[in-house]
């Protein structure tokens, strides 16, 4: 007779010893049985780290719990919420808002599947409306049990028979305090907008001028800009947003870009929100069909049907397709002289910047860089995920290629047109799905070749 353990998946590693004297019992055929569920059993997802307590985050306990899964989510700040949590403070290592902030997607389109925002609640929601919503969102289902704050993860790493097990040593930190523990997979949703991409090396003579230099997460609200000559670096929401809050206050704002951009009302045709019209299935079915210059084409119109956008100079130059921004007040702040949009800055000195067109602003007093994000994971080894190759190295954007288990997920880091939480909970879901073993990946040349289609796809 043969006989074997069931042993708790948390603590496998620590039983190695005792699993290989066993399978010198019995016969060959029974050592090969139990080697058989030994491995299966192993390889069974049961507990999952959740690195952050934004709405990804909790969309990603909800979808662990769902499938039977044990979830610990680990949030560095003292309460959930992520990027829509404004701060008066910048906090190392957390996104970073404007008070101002307002949503530029519709309650509609953003609001998860099975959680509708109040009906009291506007279209379009101030950060703070939006912040009670996830707070709704976690009481409605009971996460915050789920969620150890003021709890900073260090480390996550493979244990020694990863490639058997799948397992992860995460490390977390609380008040001082160092903790590792064992997990059978991990869930990483910790955002896209903690590590700013700054052009303090990349624009020649920057660190020569001599006025306030700030990144765009660092700026909180118009205080302390009245008078002031501003460069805002970068035509995106964010620079958009803060150029049209700041030139109500300041002599001049100027909105440089080397690209230009297709800009937005919140407001679409009949009143409706802009994106219950914009973001359509059959517009997508018809562009996907048509010639991509066709499709290009009939997009450029649809925008310059609102405003001519080369007359403001902002129209996107050499590039087939750049994502909108959704701004309403910004061609009327242009159009009033407020706002001046220029090229591209090619050079600083101590009080001016040299632009693409050879034009020159002088007496400048504040420059703020609108130059984006970057993906960052310190708490991860490079072999796990290279963060420079993150965009093109993550099967359905979620599992890292060439991994020996699929036992981690990065949730909601795509840039999509429109809404990304409402992706992020479905990734969570199919996640979970493929840590509880209902869900195969394809091989890896499969998942390669169906990434590069995707690819293909996305640039027509």
């Amino acid at each position: 007779m043969f006989y074997y353990f069931v042993l708790p998946s948390s603590n496998l590693s620590q039983f190695q010893p005792l699993c290989g004297k066993l399978t010198n019992l019995g016969s060959p055929e029974e050592q090969e049985q139990f080697q058989a569920k030994l491995t299966k059993y192993k390889t069974m997802v049961k507990t999952v780290a959740i690195i952050g307590a934004g709405i990804s985050g909790l969309g990603a306990i909800k979808a662990c719990l769902e499938e039977g899964l044990e979830p610990t989510c680990f949030e560095k700040s003292d309460d959930l919420g992520g990027l829509w949590r404004f701060t008066d403070k910048v906090e190392d290592g957390r996104a970073s808002i404007y008070r101002s902030l307002v949503t530029n997607v519709s309650k509609e389109m953003m609001c998860l599947s099975d959680f509708p925002m109040p009906d009291d609640f506007p279209n379009f929601l101030p950060n703070s409306k939006y912040l009670e919503y996830i707070k709704l969102y976690a009481e409605n289902f009971k996460l915050l049990k789920y969620i150890k704050f003021k709890t900073a993860v260090c480390r996550v790493e493979k244990t020694s028979d990863f490639s058997i097990t799948g397992q992860w040593f995460v490390t977390t930190e609380t008040d001082g305090d160092k903790t590792t523990d064992l997990f059978d997979a991990v869930m990483v949703c910790t955002g896209q907008h903690a590590q700013p991409v700054s052009s303090t090396n990349t624009i020649p003579g920057i660190e020569k001028f001599k006025g306030q230099v700030l990144h765009c997460r660092e700026y909180k609200k118009p205080v302390g800009f009245d008078g002031k000559r501003i460069l805002i670096v970068g035509m995106g929401n964010t620079g958009v947003d803060i150029s049209t809050e700041l030139c109500t206050r300041a002599s001049q704002v100027y909105l440089s870009s080397r690209k230009g951009v297709w800009v937005l009302r919140r407001l679409g045709k009949g009143g409706l929100p802009f994106d219950l019209i914009f973001i359509r299935r059959y517009k997508t079915w018809i562009q996907n069909i048509l010639p991509p210059a066709v499709s290009r084409w009939m997009i450029k119109k649809y925008m310059n049907d609102q405003f001519d956008h080369g007359l403001y100079n902002i129209e996107p130059q050499g590039i087939k397709w750049k994502e909108p921004l959704v701004n309403e007040e910004f061609p009327s702040r242009v159009l009033s002289g407020s706002i001046i949009v220029k090229d591209g800055v090619t050079a600083f000195t101590e009080t001016s910047a040299h632009f693409e067109d050879s034009s020159v602003v002088d007496n400048l007093d504040v420059v703020i860089l609108a130059t984006g994000y970057k993906y960052s994971f310190p708490f991860l080894d490079d072999s796990v995920v290279k963060i420079d190759e993150t965009k093109g190295s993550l099967y359905k954007k979620i599992i890292p290629l060439g991994i020996e288990k699929p036992t981690i997920g990065f949730i909601s880091f795509i840039l999509p047109i429109g809404p990304v939480m409402v992706i992020a909970e479905l990734q969570s879901r199919w996640t979970a799905r493929l840590f509880k073993g209902l869900h195969k990946l394809p091989s890896s040349e499969e998942m390669k070749e169906e990434m590069k289609m995707d690819e293909k796809q996305r640039e027509k």
